[in-house]
């Protein structure tokens, strides 16, 4: 017999969107299930974000000591107490404390895969045989994404590293291979360089690397990983993958001709939604697709108002201060509430934390002017800045604010340069409030911190060398 439960919320997903859509129900006053087939805190926590970060921050401690003469550092990442770091950070892959969060906080946690039987139902595979979940409010759907894999002949057959893989592994490769420069080839380009890598190689279709971001930052950190040692090959793909013994060495055959081997592949050119297996073909939907959702991160498709989406498997803004963002709009829309997920539109946030590192937010130049908006951009180097001096020998990097010339109001801000992701949020705060530029010029940065950019920004703009 199913074993049937009532909730006002069930949650898809155990990730950090869908703790904190649960999280924001409960709250609000009403109960809350999670359904998770995985490790509870998802991709970020075990996988992204937290291990990534924790294999680059050696590095870039010493990277930062090293452009200091009087600091004197040399001598390499310790590799195994930077991988036993990453272990930490990573909580061992054992969820435990996270599932004990969600008790604290009353909210359930259902261990199994979910599945959409109709509206406002969820029939979950457990272990002890399935249970029938019932929503009187809402289902929300958080099953995040997974690595893509991009149609290169020969690659589905070999054993490749995806994002998992490589924030896991317990050795380095000597040469690394990395098909994709976006954020997660970058980042784990330099980690493992970092961590001794002999040779990387990143392969990227596009005409640089973060093609997403302003120009001018693909040749930034092209030059810097040039620096580093990595070499990068941009405007060429792969065609062809090979790898004849499982432990031997992969070769990609690229489209112009040349070829690149190592002694593992990354696959990093992006995520697809994990919406194949869960039910929304009975709910008039075709699964395997990004949800379409509105503003109130209601999926479109659906009829009723009880089916919303959070994070990656939304499409809108793949991060996961993004997902945690919309989370807490649908906690405060499903108790009444009156709001609408404009951060997705107009101010998304963005840090690659590779050195330098690149931190943007808001749109593009290309972007605003898609957009129709009559732009004028104002740029400054980071390292002629007191703060860039004493930061070290060689610091250097762009901050570049996009403005809205009628308006007078800032579109988009890209800073390049060692910790610029400590300038984002004074970017943030500025679009979302559409601070006019007179009023920032009494917003005062204080002397000596990189933080004095704005200032030198606002110079540019008002014509002041």
């Amino acid at each position: 017999m199913t074993d049937q439960r009532d909730y006002d919320v069930v949650v898809l997903g155990g990730g950090s969107t869908g703790e904190n859509a649960a999280g924001y129900a409960r709250h609000y006053g009403m109960t809350a299930v999670v359904v998770e087939s995985e490790l509870v805190g998802g991709e970020c926590s075990y996988w992204a974000c937290m291990p990534s970060k924790a294999l680059l921050r050696p590095g870039e401690v010493l990277a930062a000591a090293r452009r200091v003469p009087a600091a004197a550092i040399t001598g390499s990442v310790d590799v195994e107490k930077a991988l036993a770091s990453r272990d930490a950070f990573s909580g061992g892959w054992d969820d435990s404390s996270q599932a004990d969060w969600l008790a604290g906080a009353g909210i359930e946690l259902l261990r199994g895969h979910g599945r959409l039987t109709g509206e406002r139902r969820v029939l979950v595979d457990t272990d002890d045989g399935p249970v029938t979940l019932s929503a009187r409010r809402a289902v929300v759907i958080a099953t995040g994404s997974s690595a893509a894999t991009p149609p290169v002949e020969g690659l589905r057959e070999i054993a490749t590293w995806d994002n998992r893989d490589v924030t896991a592994a317990k050795q380095v490769p000597a040469r690394l291979l990395v098909l994709g420069g976006g954020v997660v080839g970058a980042e784990m380009a330099q980690a493992c360089r970092w961590l001794g890598s002999e040779q990387v190689t990143i392969v990227e279709q596009a005409d640089r690397l973060l093609p997403t971001e302003e120009p001018f930052v693909g040749a930034e950190l092209t030059d810097a990983f040039a620096d580093a040692g990595i070499t990068v090959r941009t405007g060429t793909g792969a065609v062809h993958a090979s790898r004849p013994t499982p432990e031997g060495p992969v070769t990609l055959t690229l489209d112009d001709g040349g070829e690149v081997t190592g002694d593992e592949l990354l696959v990093a050119v992006g995520r697809r939604p994990n919406t194949t297996d869960i039910g929304l073909e009975t709910v008039g939907i075709d699964p395997g697709a990004f949800l379409e959702t509105d503003d109130q991160l209601r999926v479109r498709g659906a009829d009723g108002d009880w089916l919303y989406a959070a994070g990656d498997v939304t499409g809108r803004a793949l991060l996961t201060h993004q997902g945690k963002y919309q989370a807490r709009l649908i906690g405060h829309i499903l108790s009444g509430g009156v709001t609408d997920a404009r951060a997705d539109r107009i101010a998304v946030p963005r840090v690659t934390f590779t050195d330098p590192q690149v931190a943007a937010v808001g749109r593009t130049e290309q972007q605003a002017r898609d957009a129709g908006i009559d732009v004028r951009t104002v740029r400054h180097d980071i390292g002629s800045l007191a703060a860039g001096a004493l930061a070290g020998k060689g610091v250097h990097g762009p901050a570049q604010l996009v403005l809205d010339r009628a308006r007078r109001v800032i579109v988009g801000a890209t800073f390049v340069g060692p910790g610029v992701g400590e300038l984002l949020h004074a970017a943030t705060i500025a679009i979302v409030g559409e601070v006019d530029l007179d009023t920032l010029w009494h917003a005062v940065p204080a002397f000596p911190t990189l933080n004095e950019v704005w200032l030198r920004l606002l110079e540019t703009e008002r014509g002041i060398s």
